[in-house]
């Protein structure tokens, strides 16, 4: 059998075009351990994130490249990851955490503890390692959506946050009786965020998951300042009232210069489990409306749905649950948009701009 050319088999390679960064892949140096066997050709794709939604995209392009090869008979291809991440000048980054993302929303009910814990598994779905940080300080209600039952250890003056289905989580609910009222003014809530960021041992994660307390005050100014933040998402209803907030929320992101990744429009309609009718409750198309408005992405639009609801309450989000439903998919397919979106950032792209509000 003839030995395919290995100059040939790079140059193919070559005209295989990574969809986010616009480049071929010799370039930006995603091959390795090419070995080639008689007619077979086998090789790595090094990815910059494991929750990469392209890689069928990006498998496809180079068997169709490697196809005009003479003498290759066959590929295999094999991926892996090394998550990239940021630098952001004058914040200390958190140890072994990679990337910290913000879910935030205007106003609070349109479901941001419930997109942050989907969120979350969508991107532990798709291979990322991934913890979440309760910020929502007067509502912590993460531990219960995550169905956490253990608390927190402490050594030697450090948090060892408990874990489930692989995902860390570190919030108030631990550390307070349920139902017990927080009546604490900016500075408290400012030392307790800094203790839930530098003194809790996340380990190796790839995205740190920081659910937001809804609204533009105090913790989200002590967040911004204090954690090295590689983007928000904006959560948010159809209805103008909650895209009116949204708008706010973007525009205090942006005072403190931290990229927005993008809107995504949560209950944006019921479908009968009956006819299949869709129902607009909640009116529609406003989150979509609002990301051209203010110039950023749409991430997507996740609808009303009862097997959401009886996920979060009993401890076993949707993703678990039901990891093959629509729904499930759909979270996975923004995490996926997500976590490309930061490595695109983290190689040094432009970040994502938003309308100036003030």
């Amino acid at each position: 059998m003839t030995q395919v050319a290995e100059e040939k088999v790079w140059q193919a390679l070559s005209r295989v075009i990574e969809p986010d960064f616009k480049k071929d892949l010799v370039t930006l140096k995603m091959i390795e351990n090419l070995v080639i066997e008689g007619g077979k050709v086998s090789f790595t794709i090094v990815l910059t994130t494991p929750a990469c939604p392209l890689k069928d995209e990006m498998k496809k392009s180079c068997n169709e490249a490697l196809s005009t090869v003479p003498g290759v008979t066959s590929t295999e291809i094999a991926f892996t990851a090394r998550t990239t991440s940021g630098t952001f000048a004058g914040k200390a980054p958190i140890t072994g955490v990679r990337n910290v993302l913000a879910v935030s929303s205007g106003k609070g009910g349109v479901g941001k503890s419930t997109t942050s814990v989907n969120l979350a598994v969508g991107l532990k779905a798709l291979g990322a390692k991934v913890g979440i940080l309760d910020a929502d300080v007067y509502g912590p209600n993460i531990p219960m959506m995550l169905g956490i039952k253990s608390q927190p250890k402490q050594v030697e003056n450090r948090f060892i946050p408990p874990s489930v289905n692989g995902i860390a989580c570190m919030s108030m609910a631990f550390l307070v009786a349920p139902g017990t009222p927080l009546i604490w003014r900016g500075p408290m809530l400012h030392g307790v965020i800094q203790q839930f960021v530098r003194d809790v041992e996340w380990g190796d994660l790839d995205y740190l998951i920081v659910d937001m307390p809804p609204g533009t005050g105090d913790a989200q100014l002590s967040l911004a300042q204090l954690v090295p933040l590689s983007g928000a998402v904006i959560v948010t209803t159809p209805q103008e009232v909650s895209l009116s907030d949204s708008r706010r929320g973007l525009a205090m992101f942006q005072k403190v210069n931290v990229p927005i990744l993008g809107i995504i429009e949560n209950m944006s309609m019921f479908i009968c489990p009956n006819c299949q009718h869709e129902t607009p409750i909640f009116s529609q198309g406003g989150g979509e409306m609002a990301a051209k408005e203010l110039q950023v992405p749409f991430l997507g639009r996740i609808p009303i749905d009862l097997a959401i609801r009886e996920g979060g309450d009993l401890g076993v989000p949707i993703g678990i649950a039901q990891p093959q439903s629509p729904i499930s998919k759909a979270y996975e397919v923004i995490a996926g948009q997500v976590a490309s979106a930061i490595s695109i950032l983290n190689a040094g792209a432009k970040p994502i701009q938003i309308a100036n509000f003030g």
